[in-house]
């Protein structure tokens, strides 16, 4: 065997026991290299420092672990011990904790609508509804990803945190509902995006137990990673002189004490800063460095490294829109479980029981106004005046009102699109954005064909036993839309348009991407053009939002760009 055979028989076999491995595993509650931010030292260096700790932060961590050195840092703290992440039963608790130490940091959008972004290690995983679904064969072919690979790195993403779940009667309901009404075929159980029904996965397992991208740390090599909690990264450092353009080589980080910290890259050309902050985050801490708008820039004082028009536009959040439907008989607690995967571009899903409003824990839920999550009055109106009355409002209701669930839509892509800007130096603020919901007449036409899906479905004869036989879809609509002492049966019609109605219910679905898109920031490799030595792997590369949810996706992508860098890294090495 040759040099250059051997080198490849190396790699390869290198690369195998990559994806194989599963020693060094250490206990999901207690990892040996995960420490607070405090006990760093003021200066330390690695082969990779990756900023976020996130769902596509945590599994590049562990992959970049297993031949060389990476640091993780993480702003927020540990989601083990904290049953309001780990438990299902709790779903929503965090997001509605607006203590400065709550795994969930909100923001409220420059369109009204009140949003979430995760603190805390495992991202986005750690306070959502669970649904776990890949992105199709055509986004990622689109995308100009390797299919082998990514398929590599889904199953193991989810031989770690994905699960069947157990269905229901109300979901069943719903499901076959669905398929009355056209959604077709009906494909069963499957993690796949593919037009028609479907059951998908779930973070929780068969105990109610969530399952996150922290999870995926029990991969990582100890003895290669380093992981900070409470550590908020401040700037990425950048040599200019006497270099042909601007070459990432460290970054400041401040503790919980406020006690400031700093970590370079070693000594090496194929070492590299990666942030996967998400993407409020991401293009935030690109503009705190120096690369960004000029304008915007310099309107803070903040010196020019690269002037980057495009850093924090194209900014996106798929509009959300749901229907209340109170039921006659009891409901088993669900969240996301079934979807309808429609051909004109909108999703529906489902979720019901305690988890929607709360019939024992009403301060929490999918759909509750304490955690910002407010239909019955439009965006602009949502002030916290409004919420505190439409919280007063629904304590004071029957219990018998938080009986039934919610059927929802999210539109796909979506086409609108908005732009982040900096509001403050302070990289613990969150950054003003506008994601102009229904900006484009398409977006507002798929929400409504996904409103008349719902209607169907709810008239259909699988679901009429959870449905009230006195009670219209216009009833139901009207309900939806206004003040939540409504919830319960009566005879009411209206004449909202099912537009209008899009426009003044309209909700998130946390699943808001762009900002640092590939092709207008970074390149197909996710290193940002015009610097060196950074790349960015979260989902603020992203042009649409990949499958019914991107959590899996970007689980995948952090491990699939792990490999694809270790690959680059043997074949440098291998090729002196």
């Amino acid at each position: 065997m040759d040099l250059v055979g051997l080198w490849r028989f190396s790699a390869a076999a290198s690369f195998i026991a990559l994806v194989l491995f599963h020693g060094f595993c250490a206990s999901a509650k207690d990892y040996s290299f995960m420490h607070d931010a405090t006990s760093a030292p003021e200066i330390s260096y690695y082969d990779y420092i990756i900023v976020g700790g996130g769902t596509a932060g945590c599994p590049l961590a562990a992959t970049l672990s297993q031949n060389t050195t990476v640091l993780l840092l993480e702003r927020g703290g540990s989601p083990y011990g904290n049953p309001n992440i780990t438990n299902l039963s709790n779903f929503g608790a965090a997001l509605s904790d607006l203590s400065p130490t709550s795994p969930s940091q909100r923001f409220i959008s420059e369109d009204g609508v009140i949003n979430a972004r995760a603190r805390v290690l495992g991202g986005g995983s750690c306070i959502n509804a669970g649904f776990y679904t890949r992105a199709s064969t055509d986004y990622v072919r689109n995308v100009g990803w390797d299919g082998r690979l990514v398929n590599e790195s889904y199953q193991w993403v989810e031989q770690q945190v994905a699960f069947q779940p157990e269905v229901g009667q109300w979901q069943s309901a719903v499901r076959d509902g669905l398929v009355e009404v056209g959604v077709v075929p009906n494909n069963g159980f499957t993690y796949d995006h593919i037009y028609g029904t479907k059951v998908g996965g779930t973070i929780f397992d068969r105990d109610g137990n969530r399952h996150t991208a922290a999870d995926l740390l029990e991969h990582a090599n100890p003895s290669g990673l380093t992981v900070l909690l409470h550590a908020t990264v401040h700037k990425i450092f950048f040599r200019i002189k006497g270099k042909p353009r601007p070459v990432a080589h460290g970054v400041a980080f401040r503790d919980a004490s406020g006690a400031k910290h700093r970590a370079y890259l070693k000594k090496g050309s194929k070492n590299e800063i990666i942030i996967s902050a998400g993407a409020l985050g991401t293009p935030q801490l690109l503009m705190l460095s120096g690369v960004g708008p000029k304008a915007q820039l310099q309107a803070h004082n903040i010196s020019v490294v690269l002037d980057q028009p495009m850093v924090g536009q194209l900014m996106s959040d798929n509009p959300m829109n749901a229907v209340y439907i109170p039921s006659p008989i009891p409901v088993e607690v669900s969240l996301i479980e079934v979807v309808g995967i429609t051909q004109f571009g909108s999703y529906i899903e489902a979720a019901s029981g305690a988890n929607f409003a709360g019939v024992s824990r009403r301060d929490f839920g999918l759909f509750s106004p304490k955690i910002g999550q407010l239909s019955t009055v439009p965006p602009k109106q949502r002030t916290p005046e409004a919420i505190a009355k439409a919280i007063e409002l629904m304590n004071n209701l029957d219990e018998a009102a938080f009986r039934g669930g919610f059927i929802i839509e999210k539109i796909m892509g979506p086409i609108s699109t908005g732009h982040l800007e900096l509001r403050t130096r302070n990289p613990s603020d969150n950054p003003s954005v506008t994601f102009n919901y229904f900006k484009e007449p398409q977006d507002l036409q798929k929400c409504v064909q996904g409103i008349s899906v719902i209607e169907n479905v709810i008239d259909s004869k699988p679901f009429s036993k959870f449905k009230y036989d006195d009670l219209s879809v216009p009833q139901l609509l009207n309900m939806t839309a206004s003040s939540p002492v409504n919830l319960l049966p009566r005879h009411q019609n209206t004449s909202t348009s099912l537009e209008q109605f899009c426009k003044d219910t309209v909700m998130t679905i946390w699943h808001y991407h762009g900002g640092c898109q590939v092709g207008s920031v970074v390149d197909s490799n996710y290193k940002v053009l015009g610097v060196d030595a950074l790349r960015v792997i979260d989902g603020s590369t992203f042009n649409n939002s990949p499958g019914t949810n991107p959590q899996a996706t970007c689980m995948m992508l952090g491990r699939y760009m792990g490999a694809k860098i270790l690959r680059e890294r043997l074949a440098s090495e291998g090729s002196k």
